[in-house]
C-alpha cells in the first residue's frame, strides 16, 4: 500500500503522468489510505469574531478594538452560549483536500460553503484508489441512525482487498481504452468508481466550519452526538486541527459548549 508518496504521484505533474503510463491502459492502480488537508488561505482570528461583535454598540471604532484575551475569552463564550452566531462569519477559510470521490461529496452536502473541484471533463485522471487500512471498521450491524460498527478481522480486509484491487484495475483499463480509443474524456470517467481521488479548494468561514465540525466528527463532548463515516470523519479532524491554531479561543469556546454551532 502507498501512503504518502502517493502525493507526488497523483498531483505532481511529470511524476504523476509517467505512474498512468501508455494511454490504452496500464492496469496497474496505486492504493492509499490516507487524506490530504491544507489549509492554503487563512483570514480568520478571535479578534475578526470580537470586532464583529462590538461594530453593533460601538460602531467605527470597532476597527481599532485591541481587546486583550480575557476579554475576548469572555465574549465569545458568550456568543457561542447564546447562539449569537453572524460574528463569527466575518472570516474566511480556504482548505485543500484530496480523497476519494464518495469522502468528497459528504463534504459538498454543507452548501454554506464553497467548492471547486479538479474536473474528469478537462483532464485525464490518475489511477489512485481508496483502500481502507486496519484502523477502518468493516462490519456494521443494526438499522438506520444505530449503526454500530465493529473491527472485523484479518480475513475481512484481506477480503476487501482481494475484490476491490481487481474491480480498480478493470475500471482503469476501461476507462484508459476508451481514452486511447478517441472516446471523450466526459464519457470515459463514466466506468470509474467513487473510490478514486479527487481533489478540490473548499472554503467556509468560522461558523459553516463548526456546523461542518459539529455534523462530521466524534466527538465526547458534543452536547448533540454524531455518527459520521469514517472518512469524512479523518477529513474534518484535519480541518479542524488547522483551524484551531489560527482561533484558539473560538475554537476552546466551541468545545466548552458542547461543540454546536452558534
Amino acid at each position: 500500500m502507498v501512503d504518502g508518496q502517493t502525493n507526488n504521484l497523483m498531483f505532481n505533474g511529470e511524476k504523476a503522468a509517467g505512474a498512468v503510463g501508455d494511454v490504452a491502459g496500464s492496469p496497474e492502480v496505486v492504493l492509499r489510505s490516507d487524506f490530504s488537508v491544507d489549509l492554503v488561505t487563512c483570514s480568520a482570528t478571535d479578534m475578526d469574531v470580537v470586532r464583529a461583535a462590538r461594530v453593533s454598540t460601538v460602531g467605527s471604532e470597532s476597527l481599532l478594538e485591541e481587546k486583550g484575551k480575557d476579554y475576548c475569552t469572555g465574549l465569545i463564550n458568550y456568543m457561542i452560549r447564546n447562539r449569537h452566531g453572524s460574528p463569527f462569519e466575518h472570516n474566511l477559510l480556504t482548505f485543500y483536500v484530496e480523497a476519494p470521490i464518495f469522502t468528497v461529496r459528504h463534504l459538498m452536502r454543507h452548501r454554506m460553503w464553497s467548492f471547486n473541484e479538479e474536473s474528469a471533463r478537462y483532464r485525464q485522471l490518475y489511477p489512485v484508489f481508496y483502500l481502507p487500512d486496519s484502523e477502518r471498521a468493516l462490519r456494521q450491524e443494526g438499522k438506520p441512525g444505530e449503526y454500530r460498527y465493529l473491527a472485523g478481522t484479518s480475513e475481512d480486509h484481506r477480503l476487501v482487498r482481494r475484490q476491490v484491487v481487481p474491480a480498480y484495475r478493470t475500471a482503469w483499463s476501461a476507462y484508459t481504452a476508451m481514452l486511447g480509443a478517441g472516446v471523450s474524456r466526459e464519457i470515459a470517467r463514466t466506468v470509474l468508481p467513487s473510490g478514486i481521488y479527487t481533489s478540490l479548494y473548499a472554503t467556509c468561514n468560522a461558523r459553516a466550519l463548526m456546523h461542518f465540525l459539529s455534523l462530521r466528527t466524534r466527538s465526547e463532548e458534543a452536547k448533540f452526538p454524531s455518527y459520521p463515516q469514517y472518512e469524512i470523519d479523518r477529513v474534518a479532524r484535519q480541518m479542524e486541527q488547522a483551524w484551531s491554531a489560527r482561533m484558539p479561543i473560538t475554537h476552546l469556546a466551541f468545545n466548552l459548549h458542547g461543540r454546536v454551532a452558534p
